[in-house]
């Protein structure tokens, strides 16, 4: 008896089991996993921009799965430590990942240049969340698109605020010899001498330079009212340090490449009063949920200013695959292109290159006690 007490229990326990089990949705059984790729710098001097983004993906993929997305969405996420050859080494175990569907990458415009070409020969859609160098869209690959807009676009109000609101007649470009270095210094000049100012200077130097000393005692001897950098963060940083300590007390600006707390940092007390242009983004309800989402996750990273690039650009990946499915990457990438996104940055919409159509206004940030706070509107 005792026997068939204990069989009868374990009958009862086995189909109150089988009952447990028929009762979890199907979805949450059936559902196939796919990836999603991230490349960013998590590490070296930049990494806080790359951490802020990476949130912003891994964000998005976690909202996409509690809402029932079609597929079980895994991020995987890479450091490109802002350097070309390692950002092609993390693309290529992206693209030779069969589970890889399509993916989200770089701050830098030299590390988005040297892994384009990537993504688009293993015709794997890609969008760009940070780098703005028009030539990442230029070459107008079908798999590429970005959500921020390019230098170009960044520049042109920054020289017009400079002739006018800062009033400054002649200034002294500084920047790199990359592409973004030399893009933004002669992007700059080009809009402020069509603004009616004089360019009295110009100087690219390489990557990683640290000492500015030279550069700046002659250009000091020229008197310039302002020095315009084209460079980013730990550069900026070094630069304007320098200046200070050469007596060369006038203006530095520059556009968003160097909107850091890691350039305050580099620059301690010389940073106050540095300004740059930063592409203003008007509150709206999805951008303002972004936010407290953020917070409520519990991220050990602040958000970064490209938190919201990322995000966006994740959903619009959830998005066109929910709709078009991963089977064929050519239409994926295609409808990609063709989106209509209602997100944290407002509407984005792509032009024929795969450039974010999303108009820019910029914000005038400037250094006081130790912070980056906001001026005013550029133009």
């Amino acid at each position: 008896m005792i026997s068939i007490k204990f069989n009868r229990r374990s009958l009862l326990g086995t189909m109150l089991a089988a009952c447990a089990a028929f009762a979890v949705p199907a979805y949450a059984e059936d559902k196939p996993t796919i990836k999603l790729g991230f490349i960013g710098p998590l590490s070296g001097g930049n990494a806080a921009q790359g951490l802020g983004a990476k949130n912003g993906f891994l964000l998005a993929i976690e909202q996409a799965n509690e809402a029932g997305y079609p597929y079980q969405v895994e991020g995987v996420v890479l450091d490109d430590a802002s350097d070309p050859q390692t950002g092609v080494s993390a693309a290529l175990k992206l693209v030779n990942d069969p589970n890889v569907v399509a993916a989200i990458g770089h701050w830098n415009s030299p590390v988005a240049l040297a892994t384009t070409p990537v993504f688009s020969r293993f015709q794997m859609p890609m969008i760009v969340w940070g780098a703005i160098s028009p030539k990442v869209t230029d070459q107008n690959l079908p798999e590429i698109t970005r959500v921020t807009p390019t230098l170009l676009v960044e520049n042109d109000p920054l020289a017009d605020w400079a002739a006018n609101d800062l009033g400054a007649k002649k200034i002294a470009v500084i920047g790199d010899t990359s592409d973004y270095g030399t893009a933004n210094a002669n992007a700059f000049e080009q809009y402020f001498t069509e603004d009616g100012g004089e360019v009295i200077a110009k100087d690219l130097l390489p990557v990683g330079t640290t000492d500015f000393r030279a550069v700046l005692t002659r250009i000091k001897a020229d008197a310039p009212d302002a020095i315009y950098f084209g460079g980013v963060i730990t550069e900026a940083g070094i630069l304007r340090k320098q200046m200070i300590e050469l007596g060369l007390d006038i203006p530095m600006f520059g556009i968003s490449g160097f909107y850091d707390p890691d350039f305050i940092a580099i620059a301690g007390g010389a940073a106050e009063g540095t300004m740059v242009s930063y592409p203003a983004s008007a509150s709206n309800p999805i951008l303002d949920k972004l936010m407290t989402d953020y917070a409520a996750r519990g991220f050990e990273e602040p958000t970064s200013p490209y938190t919201k690039y990322a995000f966006d650009a994740t959903n619009i990946l959830l998005k066109n695959i929910r709709d078009v499915g991963i089977e064929d990457k050519s239409a994926l990438a295609q409808a990609i292109r063709a989106t209509e996104h209602d997100g944290a940055l407002g509407k984005t919409t792509f032009d024929e290159t795969g450039q974010t159509e999303l108009p820019v206004v910029i914000d005038i940030k400037i250094v006081e006690n130790g912070e980056w706070v906001t001026k005013g509107k550029g133009m």
